[in-house]
């Protein structure tokens, strides 16, 4: 029924064969390959290597390529000097940001209704605080971006969008799940509606919807969540005529999933087909140039390069960019370093359980316009899907599901709050895979921390690992022991619930702004680690705060007593405070 596309390399003379086929990044020779990306970014003339990537040019392509050339041809067998570069850079860049106008959601009212569903005082007030924030997030992109594209690194998107925030300053693809239900929560329909409609947009002009708003996106997507926006937005609207018109674009989209991003593994003498990520570009991403430059420190064999610009593209393109999720050593374990990265070697448990949800997602949405060939057919995609997972991915003895290693044919037992996102989904066949489920997250150590659970139990320096705990990942985690039959679950769901909350409104407390990421072992402390310093804003934690307390409003509480306790050293948030100040929005 699917054309799949096999990619299990496995020796470097595979990768070679193919290597013609892979393309860059985009194709502009000037934010994505060439040489001023290159000079550019190994001048280090910025702090952050996509601050260059994201300025919008002064003159045609042409005019700046052609004066770089007359540049270069002053320094022949030379690197160009920096102050040079400047100098150029200065002449034909603009600041990032003249690519959007000043816009405020229309849709924006001061009381929406969930707010009055929150007990606690001090957290009712600060959910108004973080509805105040959609404000200040949302982007209205200039009519110049779609009459002058090659101007810009900014993919044009008919409709405003709310941005994560800090250095993110287009629209993300995962990111805007939460971001949407939380705008759903302050009754901004029109803005979500908007959101959705762009992502549609993305899927008619590229067959699938990229990383995010910018060119240099182009060859990788994320997690697929745009099946689970539109059922978000038809749930709250009931709106049929929208929902007929996304059911043909969402299914472009899982057909690309299906034929870019499968994979046929023989377990136990049965085939079956599972998804991962993979992204054939061939060259160092251009928003994390000189990272990427750096780690392949050293490699002079073209394939081994070849497979790691994949690989960490791959992992760009998992959401989780990086984490020791990816690795994998000679013996294919993943306790190594980011060089062995192999992301494209691992079936995901949480990436399959989520198609799992939109092949769900989708049938249902046929059977609402009477569609009952196109029902089955999902249903049955489905019910293969679900045969999949639990013979390659889930393990009775343990009582949860953990990624599949391609090159070992060996699961990776290590912990990771994906282990249990089929619980989120309800994507298992019998109830006491999900009560084992349970006891595995006990057993598991993920819950001795006060303020979340931990992304991993490995501390590998990487921003998807301990210590840090992230807002989508914790709303998984919650949403599924909660949907769980037993007060056990039911409980646990809660308690992380008030973890969560109180981290979140202390940090909110103590710098007046919401991060992207957060520590567990300090209360309201911001997580860190990994390519940049952490980002405030920020689009998918206010949608998970706001979810939460919608949800358990009534009952959460601010824990306010012990708000000025375990305050940062004072030099560490000196220097904390100074960093935010730079970033913020």
């Amino acid at each position: 029924m699917y054309k799949l596309i096999v990619f299990c390399f496995s020796s470097v003379a595979a990768l070679a064969s193919v290597k013609a086929a892979f393309p860059p990044p985009c194709d502009s020779e000037i934010y994505c390959t060439g040489p001023i990306l290159q000079q550019v970014q190994k001048a280090k003339l910025f702090d952050d290597d996509k601050y260059f990537v994201d300025m919008k040019l002064r003159e045609a392509p042409d005019v700046v390529l052609s004066a770089f050339r007359n540049l270069s041809h002053e320094f022949p067998n030379t690197t160009i000097p920096s102050a040079k570069l400047q100098e150029f850079v200065s002449a034909y860049f603009e600041e990032p940001g003249t690519e959007f106008e000043s816009w405020t959601p229309p849709d924006w009212h001061d009381e929406p209704k969930f707010l009055g569903k929150i007990a606690d005082q001090e957290l009712r007030d600060w959910a108004k605080n973080i509805h105040d924030l959609w404000k200040s997030l949302g982007r209205k992109i200039r009519a110049s971006v779609k009459d002058h594209p090659e101007l810009y690194s900014q993919i044009y998107t008919p409709h405003p969008v709310i941005v994560p925030g800090g250095r993110f300053r287009e629209l993300y693809y995962w990111d805007s799940y939460w971001v949407i239900n939380g705008l759903l929560l302050s009754e901004m329909t029109d803005t979500a509606h908007g959101m959705i409609q762009n992502f549609l947009y993305l899927v008619n002009r590229y067959g699938f919807v990229p990383n995010g708003g910018r060119i240099y996106y182009e060859r990788r997507s994320q997690p697929p969540f745009l099946t689970l926006m539109v059922e978000s937005y038809y749930q709250a609207t009931k709106d049929k005529e929208f929902l007929r018109a996304a059911i043909p674009v969402l299914e472009t989209e899982y057909s690309f999933w299906m034929q870019n991003h499968s994979v046929a593994v023989k377990v136990n003498g049965a085939e079956h087909v599972l998804n991962r990520y993979y992204v054939r570009v061939d060259l160092p991403r251009p928003e994390s140039y000189t990272d990427d430059l750096e780690l392949a420190e050293g490699l002079t064999d073209g394939n081994s390069l070849l497979q790691l610009w994949m690989d960490l593209n791959s992992g760009a393109e998992s959401g989780w960019d990086f984490s020791s999720r990816w690795y994998m050593d000679s013996g294919g374990h993943n306790n190594s370093t980011l060089r062995e990265i192999r992301t494209s070697q691992i079936l995901p448990t949480d990436l399959n359980a989520l198609l799992w949800l939109n092949e769900k997602t989708l049938a249902s949405f046929h059977r609402i316009m009477g569609e009952y060939m196109s029902t089955a057919r999902y249903d049955q995609a489905a019910a293969r899907r679900l045969a999949a997972i639990e013979s390659v991915l889930w393990d009775a003895e343990r009582g949860a599901w953990f990624d599949y290693n391609l090159v070992t044919h060996s699961k990776h037992f290590e912990f990771y709050p994906s282990n249990l996102s089929p619980v989120w989904a309800q994507c298992f066949s019998l109830p006491e895979m999900g009560e084992k489920a349970v006891e595995y997250l006990k057993r598991s150590g993920a819950l001795q921390f006060p303020n979340g659970v931990p992304t991993s139990l490995s501390d590998s320096g990487q921003q998807w690992d301990y210590p840090n705990a992230w807002p989508p990942l914790q709303h998984m985690l919650i949403s599924g022991l909660s949907k769980l039959p037993s007060e056990d679950a039911k409980k646990l769901a809660f308690d992380l619930a008030q973890r969560w909350i109180k981290t979140n409104w202390l940090a909110y407390v103590k710098y007046e702004a919401m991060f992207e990421k957060y520590d567990v072992n300090g209360d309201g402390k911001p997580g860190g680690g990994g390519e940049y310093e952490v980002q405030l804003g920020f689009g998918w934690t206010n949608g998970v705060a706001l979810q939460l307390l919608d949800q358990y409003g009534a009952t959460l509480t601010s824990g306010s007593q012990s708000v000025f306790s375990g305050l940062l050293p004072p030099l560490i948030s000196a220097i904390l405070t100074l960093q935010l100040t730079r970033n913020k929005i």
